[in-house]
């Protein structure tokens, strides 16, 4: 399958990279700032999207809005023309926790989520809605558990639609859901999360 990751510089996108070069795939890294083998391009960049959606059967996106302050209006907006130029690839967003329900509503609006992250997770639940609201497309969106880090592969993990299936999971085990749902689709047109 040729896979093609956006966000392959961070720290889920990398090892998405990983595991599906593992697995055999013909994976091609996007970043905004390149190296280490990886191209540079931006969401932001519709032309270049459409061009590499074209080229590879699925495209990852693991992407954060701006964490210094600045707008997130840019990838919110990225977003709204990938979904408007309908690709033929299947397209697989990472969308953060934030929008998992916990009890009665968003594990963003518990009390114990530090207000750091709120703005984030609101960003990318609106991400979630946007792929949700639309028609014509192959996609997939992924949430990691609530708390995600650099870890083991145990090639173990639990999964669920909308509520948390865990507390945690590695990055390299999120690395092989997602890959695990690409090879074969159990959650196309829906979110689903993981955790070990």
């Amino acid at each position: 399958m040729k896979i093609a990751v956006y966000g392959a510089t961070g720290m889920i996108g990398r090892e998405i990279l990983a595991e599906a070069a593992g697995r055999g795939h013909d994976v091609r890294g996007y970043s905004r700032s390149g190296g280490d083998g990886v191209a540079v391009a931006d969401l932001g960049d519709t032309e270049r999207f459409q061009q590499v959606a074209a080229e590879h059967d699925a495209v990852i996106m693991s992407l954060s809005p701006d964490r210094t302050g600045g707008s997130h209006a840019p990838l919110l907006e990225a977003y709204d023309r990938v979904i408007a130029a309908r690709p033929g690839a299947r397209l697989i967003p990472v969308v953060g926790a934030g929008s998992l329900e916990v009890g009665d509503g968003l594990l963003l609006d518990d009390p114990q989520v530090p207000e750091l992250y709120r703005p984030e997770m609101v960003t990318m639940r609106e991400v979630l809605e946007k792929f949700r609201a639309s028609e014509g497309l192959d996609w997939t969106a992924v949430s990691p558990a609530p708390q995600i880090a650099p870890g083991e592969r145990t090639g173990s993990y639990r999964t669920a639609a909308d509520t948390p299936a865990g507390e945690a999971i590695s990055t390299k085990d999120l690395a092989v859901a997602i890959l695990d749902e690409l090879e074969n689709p159990q959650f196309r047109g829906r979110r689903f999360t993981a955790a070990s």
